[in-house]
């Protein structure tokens, strides 16, 4: 038996390149998809928790973290095309699907093609892409204009400080890490999820689902009652926690991960 504390990294060849992930755990694979502009490290403290009683494996998104960065606009469907092939790269036959903000809407599109080989979905903090999402005012979260003094890694900071509590730094520091990365297309994800066609997508799913949200992420809240009318799924409301939930309350946010695949 593999000891869910113990990290396992890894490459897989995809159609673009390629794509990089880590692991803990054994049995049931649960593929937990991040937000951008992150990486795999989103669930640095979730891993091992949820690898206690599965395989849990967070990867990096084509585009972010250590996997290949093709050229190119990128689309919520080239997203799910990597995530595709790292799924039968590494022999996922039958999968639970988790995705935070970009991950769940990832995680929608993948579960739309699998069909029952998807056992259940978790999506956290995952914005409805409707008319209203993609014709609404937007603002640019992580955009910078690089400096030659530095001073936008201040600003890099700042801008995402206040979705953070004090004593959050170690996570909040992860995210610059991340940002500095993809800093020349560090709003693409953004932009990608409000191109998305979401609705055409959604009579395709079959997975039993639960749709989360952290109390105090606003942005994200109110597609809690739009997923439950579409798919007819439960929701929660996590007990703390803003856009950062899987860093900012990671055992609440792996117990539901483990309690919804187990459900079944």
């Amino acid at each position: 038996m593999k000891d869910p504390t113990t990290l396992r990294k890894g490459y897989v060849p995809s159609r673009f390149g390629q794509l990089h992930y880590a692991e803990c755990g054994a049995g049931e694979p649960v593929l937990l998809l991040h937000q951008t502009p992150r990486s795999w490290t989103e669930y640095l403290d979730v891993l091992p928790l949820v690898g206690a009683g599965y395989r849990a494996i967070a990867m990096d998104t084509v585009g972010y973290g250590a996997s290949t960065k093709p050229t190119g606009p990128h689309t919520v469907e080239r997203f799910a095309d990597g995530a595709s092939d790292l799924i039968e790269a590494l022999g996922l036959d039958r999968f639970h699907l988790v995705g935070h903000h970009t991950g769940g809407v990832i995680a929608v599109e993948l579960a739309a093609r699998f069909g029952g080989r998807v056992a259940s979905m978790m999506l956290s903090g995952t914005p409805f892409v409707d008319d209203e999402k993609r014709e609404g005012p937007h603002s640019r979260v992580d955009h910078v204009v690089p400096r030659p003094d530095g001073t936008h890694l201040q600003d890099l900071w700042d801008r995402r400080r206040r979705f953070y509590r004090p004593g959050e730094e170690a996570p909040l520091g992860r995210y610059v890490v991340d940002a500095l990365t993809v800093i020349d297309r560090v709003e693409e994800g953004h932009e990608a999820v409000r191109r998305y066609a979401m609705e055409p997508r959604l009579p395709h799913i079959t997975a039993r689902t639960l749709a989360v949200c952290a109390p105090h992420d606003t942005y994200s809240r109110p597609s809690l009652a739009k997923f439950a009318a579409a798919l007819g799924c439960a929701t929660r409301v996590l007990s703390d926690g803003h856009v950062a939930a899987p860093e900012q309350v990671p055992a609440e946010f792996a117990a539901a991960v483990v309690e919804w695949a187990g459900s079944g």
